[in-house]
């Protein structure tokens, strides 16, 4: 891959496609409160509510695989191995079918412990039960889902990722409108709904990689089970899921310390985290660009172009950034009002947002060094230097909210940014060092 193949445009034509996709997220969780509100009670909301946020932290376990199967497969896709590149896929097919299967089978503990966690009214839970013992009948396709995801980014082939997303939740909301509100089958209509779009996600997504399985050849067991690669495997979505639960410890203790401020410190700062998912959509179009274009450099053993690479996403998504502080210092105190309506709230909201402007501007290193050193399978990397960042967050998160409340939480959070972004920027030369010379 030569570096002056590496353009803006080819940067984009992977970026932009990831970026319409994770728009549809959104969308679809507001259709599905939407459906169940037309029900006229406040049960059958908090029931979708809590069975979707049970699932979606179990399935959040592997999102090694959508991350681990990117940085692999652009790199063998960069070394020319077609026959490794197929085994990838495959690999993370069988781990997803796995994955999904063993979430079946040991559902009931895994649901009474999620409740167990965050109890519910009885008439709430029942109702959540009943969705997710539908949806939990589909996790195999949704975890299987994040490997045909990394694998399809990692080819370049973001738009069909798109397609695959579009897709999956159109139909989706389409389901949710004639279950619900034609065939007034309630909550479990919107968990039948979801079940049917995620297995037909699922084959979509198949059918998109179907030149693999069209190759003669293409089950070959012996490539598929080699060791060496399996064990490879294993060492980069183990050291992913440890960098994974450090970082979602971050934002699950700021929530809860946030808490301690009171009811409305904390939904002020449930609303500004909306700030910060809406760039984290928009970023990872460009952090996923760098996973497939750093990782091919790497395996083709090509410095420059993983330079060009590394510096080309990152000025892409420094500019997204930019834009999103811009953003938010002008219209974020409009967004507040829209997402609350109470005056506290929103007054809080107000103080705080300051902070929000700043997060894009020194979070988009950690974000986009996070994209670069998975595309090169540099997790170790990543894990350890997320262990280091986690340390000097609940460094500076305790006496910062001793002195200054929830002022001091929201530079803690700042500093947990800062800290990513700069530890790995220290690791970085060492990972063009491994790409070896032009």
């Amino acid at each position: 891959m030569p570096a002056d193949r590496l353009t803006h445009r080819r940067v984009l034509h992977i970026a932009v496609p990831i970026v319409i996709s994770n728009a549809t997220v959104p969308i679809l969780g507001a259709v599905d409160t939407g459906v169940v509100g037309q029900l006229g009670e406040a049960a059958p909301i908090g029931a979708v509510g809590i069975g979707a946020i049970i699932l979606t932290s179990i399935y959040w376990v592997f999102g090694f695989l959508r991350m681990g199967t990117a940085g692999l497969a652009a790199q063998a896709e960069g070394a020319k191995d077609a026959e490794e590149v197929a085994a990838i896929l495959l690999r993370s097919l069988l781990v997803g079918g796995t994955a999904g299967v063993l979430i079946i089978l040991f559902q009931v503990p895994l649901f009474s412990g999620a409740f167990w966690v965050s109890p519910a009214s009885a008439e709430v839970e029942g109702l959540a039960r009943e969705y997710l013992v539908i949806r939990v009948w589909s996790a195999p396709a949704t975890i299987a889902i994040y490997g045909i995801t990394g694998w399809l980014i990692a080819l370049e082939r973001t738009k069909a990722v798109l397609v695959v997303q579009v897709a999956m939740n159109g139909a989706n909301i389409v389901l949710d409108v004639v279950f619900v509100l034609g065939f007034d089958m309630g909550v479990p209509g919107v968990a039948w709904a979801t079940f049917i779009a995620e297995w037909a996600g699922l084959a979509l997504g198949l059918w998109l990689c179907r030149d693999i399985f069209a190759r003669a050849g293409w089950w070959d067991q012996a490539r598929i089970f080699d060791r060496v690669q399996l064990r490879r495997m294993a060492g980069v979505s183990s050291d992913i899921l440890i960098r994974s639960v450090l970082l979602q410890a971050i934002f699950v203790s700021f929530l809860f310390w946030g808490a301690d401020f009171g009811d409305v410190q904390l939904a002020a700062n449930q609303v500004l985290l909306q700030f910060l998912a809406i760039t984290a959509y928009a970023l990872d179009g460009f952090a996923f660009a760098a996973e497939s274009l750093v990782g091919q450099a790497l395996g083709a053993r090509r410095r420059a172009a993983l330079r060009r690479a590394a510096v080309l996403t990152s000025l892409w998504g420094g500019i997204v950034c930019v834009g999103f502080a811009i953003l938010f210092a002008v219209v974020g105190p409009l967004m507040i009002d829209l997402m609350a309506k109470d005056p506290e709230v929103q007054a809080a909201g107000r103080t705080y947002l300051p902070y929000m402007v700043a997060a894009p501007i020194v979070g988009v290193a950690a974000w986009m060094l996070d994209g670069i050193f998975i595309g090169a399978t540099r997790t170790a990397d990543m894990r350890n230097m997320m262990i280091v960042s986690f340390v000097i967050y609940m460094a500076a998160v305790i006496p910062l909210m001793a002195i200054l409340g929830n002022h001091g939480l929201w530079l803690a959070m700042l500093v947990s940014f800062v800290a990513r972004g700069i530890t790995l920027g220290l690791r970085y030369p060492a990972l063009e060092r491994a790409a070896g010379a032009d």
